[in-house]
């Protein structure tokens, strides 16, 4: 299985209303972008974290080697916006290159935190999301809020056959080692496109495989998945409201009063 998919079935809020989970995590989001504030983006960023940790069980130093992944990729997008090449120096600091200044401003390096702590606290309310709550739970809130069907179950599809060819390309891939297939580069390129082939072909057979399957046991166009799910509980909606609440008037407040 994959990592946040074993961690989602064993953490303690996987039994939660799967509607509460998704409405806070998209909620949250939604305010967080909109606000492009460090300090909604830092809350957001601290309340998903202490929700996933302490009350979903999920192991700290695995949580922030999640968050690490989409950090690296933000560290390097925004050096476009840190670093400039300008005939003169801005205010943060100049590194002179024959005519030419290697340079950045306050300005800049601001913005470019500011965007970090954004897209660091959107990505927590997804990972929120889907280290708690499974992908069936997730596909039936999607059909309360009549999402197109077709559109579900091309997700429940690709969901399932992502494992499928996880594991046949992991006994492909032990094969090749076992006949010294990753001996060299060379030969591991070669290896790799061979694999890639061979994961094709078994994707369409499985796939044909698959359909046929449903159709022996008379499918209509719709599949049934059963979800096991707890009914809504009071408390939990108030706080939601509460928290979401709470955020939309620090971001009203922030943005036409400070």
């Amino acid at each position: 299985m994959i990592t946040i998919d074993k961690l989602c079935y064993t953490s303690r809020l996987r039994y939660e209303n799967a509607a509460e989970k998704f409405a806070f995590a998209v909620i949250t989001l939604i305010i967080c972008v909109m606000s492009r504030s460090m300090v909604i983006a830092g809350i957001v960023l601290a309340v998903t974290g202490i929700l996933t940790v302490w009350k979903g069980g999920i192991p700290l130093f695995r949580y922030l080697h999640f968050l690490s992944v989409p950090l690296a990729f933000l560290f390097l997008s925004t050096l476009a916006i840190l670093v400039n090449v300008k005939q003169k120096p801005l205010d943060l600091f100049a590194i002179k290159i024959g005519n030419w200044y290697l340079t950045g401003s306050t300005y800049g390096a601001f913005y470019a935190l500011q965007l970090i702590l954004t897209a660091l606290a959107a990505v927590s309310c997804l990972y929120f999301l889907s280290l708690n709550t499974p992908m069936p739970d997730i596909l039936m809130v999607l059909d309360k809020l009549h999402c197109p069907k077709l559109l579900i179950e091309l997700m429940l599809l690709i969901y399932r056959f992502i494992f499928v060819l996880l594991d046949t390309a992991y006994h492909i891939s032990t094969a090749q080692d076992c006949r010294l297939g990753n001996c060299n580069y060379k030969t591991s390129l070669k290896s790799f496109a061979a694999m890639c082939s061979t994961l094709m072909v078994r994707a369409v057979k499985r796939s044909n495989a698959l359909y046929n399957s449903m159709e022996t046991r008379c499918y209509d166009g719709t599949i049934r998945v059963l979800n096991e799910n707890q009914p809504p509980k009071k408390h939990v909606i108030f706080l939601i409201t509460l928290f979401e609440l709470f955020l939309l008037i620090l971001f009203i407040w922030r943005k036409f009063f400070a």
